[in-house]
């Protein structure tokens, strides 16, 4: 999954959902005032938690490509015989 990938299903999770969205900016808007602390603590995990589900895509994905090419690698040689 890329970037812009991500991108696209966040805009259409909040145009499907207005409402969920307008709360949840309202919420990370009242611990950005109230407590910053906890709002830059979250943001912080938050951002973590999506480095981490990005590392794990990226490595999924390389995996998945190397065992389809050599599936399709081993048909060739299953056929050439």
């Amino acid at each position: 999954m890329d970037f812009s990938g991500l991108a696209n299903s966040i805009v259409s999770f909040t145009q499907k959902n207005p409402i969920i969205a307008i709360v949840f900016v309202l919420g990370l808007l009242f611990f950005m005032c109230r407590k910053p602390r906890l709002f830059f603590g979250l943001l912080g995990v938050g951002v973590l938690l999506a480095g981490l589900l990005y590392l794990i895509m990226t490595m999924a994905g390389a995996g998945s490509e190397k065992k389809k090419a050599l599936t399709h690698q081993e048909e060739q040689s299953d056929t050439d015989r």
